[in-house]
């Protein structure tokens, strides 16, 4: 299916998944092919899992409670380790074994796969990152998180700088992660580069609030003109409280109902998948002439711009 895609109809599904602490890596490959296996099982030719979708392994630590509590500060006391240093140490394993996961769910189901995103460990930082596999279990790429959370800064994470497209058959994609959907720069950057698609993994530490969640994905999907795609990281966790709704937008024109939205999940703590048909060809047709698109300076940007986002 994905091989032969039609561009008029292409299949893509969002998961909210509950975070569980997981007693072995075993049980995480469980998890991630239950999922998998619900959205074959729809059709589904692209699917897209939430941020932070290693989290389930610290069930594997010894009282990661006690350890979660003093890397978070939910203990009511300044963090005495971040939570950076738990995962440059944990990392490379939890890492190990979500990717040899997705990249073998991905070739088993002939899928693409946004395996949600991962703090990864390098010299520079411990970084937030999202990862793209192919039909073939290849990696397509990955995403740095650009824009980090204030607890996210207390952890001790590094950002990353810059957004990529990954080229498929199911069209030109990217996959900016959380806060980065936050800004309208993301989403234009990512449509100046040739984006059709925008898939946005989130773990939201907040209780869930309808006008708070505008501050993401459906405004910057009116405003470029892409198709968008959210998963959803939900449940209880060291302190935290992750809400979200995953969900499949679309310009209001391509709506069935005008309000942007093609499916989404129906409450904002339980797990979910959603799935929906999107059409590249209307979208193409779409943006011929559509105003938002028109309404840009290119000789300001060319001459401000660059300095501005230097710092």
């Amino acid at each position: 299916n994905c091989i032969r895609a039609n561009p008029e109809k292409i299949k893509v599904g969002a998961c909210q998944l509950e975070l569980k602490l997981l007693a072995s890596p075993l049980d995480y490959v469980e998890m991630m092919f239950q999922k998998v296996d619900a959205a074959a099982k729809e059709g589904v030719q692209l699917l897209v899992f939430p941020e932070n979708n290693s989290f389930h392994l610290l069930g594997l630590l010894p009282g990661i409670e006690e350890i979660g509590s003093k890397a978070t500060g939910t203990n009511g006391k300044d963090p005495s380790v971040k939570v950076a240093d738990i995962f440059r140490f944990v990392g490379p394993m939890f890492n190990r074994t979500a990717e040899t996961t997705f990249s073998y769910l991905a070739q088993a189901y002939g899928m693409y796969i946004m395996a949600g995103s991962f703090l990864v460990p390098e010299k520079e930082g411990v970084f937030n990152r999202a990862y793209l596999y192919g039909l073939d279990g290849t990696l397509l790429g990955t995403q740095d998180k650009a824009h980090l959370m204030p607890v996210e800064n207390e952890w001790g994470l590094s950002r990353g700088s810059g957004f990529h497209i990954f080229p498929t058959p199911l069209g030109r994609l990217g996959m900016p992660v959380c806060m980065d959907a936050t800004y309208f720069e993301t989403f234009r950057i990512l449509e100046y580069l040739g984006a059709e698609v925008v898939m946005v993994p989130i773990a939201n530490p907040e209780h869930y609030n309808y006008w708070l969640a505008l501050r993401g994905i459906w405004p910057r999907v009116q405003e470029s003109l892409v198709y968008g795609i959210k998963s959803a990281l939900v449940g209880n966790l060291l302190g935290y409280t992750l809400t979200g709704k995953a969900g499949i937008f679309a310009p209001l024109e391509l709506t069935p109902k005008g309000d942007g939205i093609l499916a989404e999940a129906e409450t904002p703590d339980r797990e979910a998948l959603v799935t929906a048909e999107i059409n590249l060809l209307a979208l193409k047709e779409l943006k011929k002439n559509h105003p938002y698109l028109g309404d840009r300076n290119d000789n300001l940007q060319n001459k401000y711009f660059p300095e501005i986002y230097s710092g």
